[in-house]
Parts: C-alpha cells; structure tokens; sequence
C-alpha cells in the first residue's frame, strides 16, 4: 500500500465531508467513516463520498447476534468498502458470518480493545488482565474465525504481529507529537505506530481540524 493514512471524517455534515475529502484526496491512503457520518447520511452518503476516488474505510463496528450481523451487512449491498470493521467481543460465530457476509474483496477487521479504554475500564467490565492481553485473546478468536486483521492501538500491534503474523492491523489512535491526545488514552506517533507492525494508520482531528488538511497530512507522511 503506497500510502498507510486513511483519514478519519468524522461529521454528519456531508458538504464539510466532502470537502475534507477532496481537500485530502492527493495524499490521503483512504477515508473511514463511522457512525457518526452513517446515520446521518447512510449508504447515500457514503457513496457520494466514494465518488472522490478514495478507497472507503466503513468504520460500523457491528456488534450484535451472527444473523443479525450478517443481514446488516448484506443490506449495506450495493457498497463496497476497502475496509469494514466488527467488535471481536461479539465471537467467532459472529464474526465468521460477518466475513461470509461481505462483499468479495472487502477486508473485515474484529475491533479489539477501544483506545479509548484502558485497564481500569476492561477492570470495570470484568475482563482481566491489561489491554495488551485482551488484544492478544481477541487477535487469536479473530484469526480462527477467518478475518482478514484487527483493530488495536499502536502500544499492541507489536505483540498481535507475533500472534497473527499476516494479519492486517488498523491502528487508530494516532497523533503527531504536536497534538492533542484528546479522548484516547493509548495512543502512539505515526512513525512508531509503523514502526510496531501498524498495516493502515487512521489519523481524524490532526488532519480534519488543521487549517490546511492537505499540508497536515503531508507533514504527517513526511515522518513515515
């Protein structure tokens, strides 16, 4: 892959989407979309915003019974996405019909452990041990259920490599720096995220909050 960035626009605005989309649309790896834009706009939207050229990172992250989880995926149809994520917690029954259920040549990714956790939230939850350990347990259940990669933070991918070496990592998180961590609590530098085995790297208000989008992001790709 040429360019590791996918941009994360996260806004129910479709004209402010779009234009950060085309703002980005030269340097950018991709473009992830999640809730917030997809209940506003559904699947309407989200091909408008394929129409730039960029491939489509469907951050959805289902999460609920296998059967449902496979019809909500089918009635995406006619979408595409490069990418599309489901929660690994939901199991391998679900997530092997997730898989069954995308379309051919879109990569389905089991979210392990939210950045925005750490271990006194999974402690709250009732999952023992640290994020590490969580991402290593849901990385193994992911493999055996036929996904293509999961999604964890830069402080874990080195570790999932060892546990699923042809894994395909998704690495959000992400921040220069510069920049303000604001809600994630694990979050790592672009180069280092590389660096530890990261397959994409999705980087949001770095580059969407920036006053020029298209130069944040070239600085960021600089580092790489």
């Amino acid at each position: 892959m040429s360019n590791p960035i996918y941009v994360a626009v996260d806004t129910p605005d479709m004209e402010r989407a779009l234009a950060i989309g085309k703002a980005v649309k030269r340097h950018a790896g991709g473009i992830k979309l999640g809730l917030e834009f997809f209940v506003h706009n559904g699947r309407p939207g989200v091909m408008e915003m394929a129409e730039l050229g960029l491939p489509i990172f469907l951050d959805l992250k289902f999460h609920d019974i296998p059967n449902t989880v496979a019809k909500a995926i089918q009635a995406l149809n006619p979408l595409v996405p490069s990418i599309m994520t489901v929660h690994a917690g939901g199991g391998r029954a679900m997530m092997e019909d997730a898989k069954a259920a995308a379309p051919e040549g879109t990569k389905v990714v089991g979210v392990t452990v939210l950045t925005s956790l750490d271990v006194d939230d999974l402690g709250a939850m009732g999952v023992s041990g640290d994020p590490l350990k969580q991402v290593e347990r849901l990385a193994g259940l992911a493999k055996e259920a036929g996904l293509d990669g999961i999604v964890c933070s830069g402080s874990e991918v080195a570790a999932a490599k060892k546990v699923w070496k042809d894994g395909f990592f998704v690495v959000p998180g992400i921040r220069p720096e510069s920049a303000a961590v604001g809600d994630q609590k694990r979050v790592m530098t672009p180069r280092k995220a590389m660096d530890a085995g990261a397959s994409i790297l999705v980087i949001g208000r770095p580059v969407t909050q920036a006053e020029d989008p298209d130069a944040a992001l070239r600085a960021i790709g600089a580092t790489l």
